[in-house]
């Protein structure tokens, strides 16, 4: 069945070479869904909550978020609780994409509730590569709307 909601895909991601790779890569999977590019977590949390900060901006929207841990101006834990924890966006997949492989941020990130966690291979192909498998998930799961 057609969803006629489209997923729009979140990306929060400081690194503009990784956000290109990433872009591409989903493409090159046959991922056609619009997605919205964030350089820090203040645009990617203003896009996310919207000017009230309740997250009822998005309300009917399919939301996916593609999260980096290492930004800026705040960690990507922190954004990831303030989705999780919104209740109109708490049932919007968050796919944690990071260099980090410690296991106790990866602990972390599942006890908030990312739904899938990757760490970023520092070789640029298997970096590719990766993201095109996600790009064949993106194309399979179903997205509920946030409410």
């Amino acid at each position: 069945m057609h969803n006629p909601n489209p997923v729009t895909i979140v990306m929060i991601e400081d690194d503009e070479g990784h956000a290109r790779l990433i872009e591409k890569n989903i493409r090159r999977a046959g991922v056609t869904n619009e997605i919205v590019a964030f350089p820090n977590g203040t645009g990617g949390l203003d896009y996310l909550l919207g000017p009230d900060r309740s997250g009822l901006v998005n309300r009917g929207r399919a939301l996916l978020v593609l999260l980096d841990l290492n930004l800026p101006d705040m960690t990507g834990v922190d954004i990831l609780k303030l989705v999780k924890s919104n209740e109109h966006l708490k049932n919007a997949p968050v796919v944690v994409l990071t260099t980090t492989d410690d296991k106790v941020e990866i602990q972390r990130c599942y006890e908030l509730g990312c739904n899938v966690y990757i760490t970023k291979p520092v070789n640029y192909e298997s970096f590719a590569h990766a993201i095109r498998q996600l790009g064949l998930f993106f194309s399979v799961i179903q997205v509920p709307e946030a409410v």
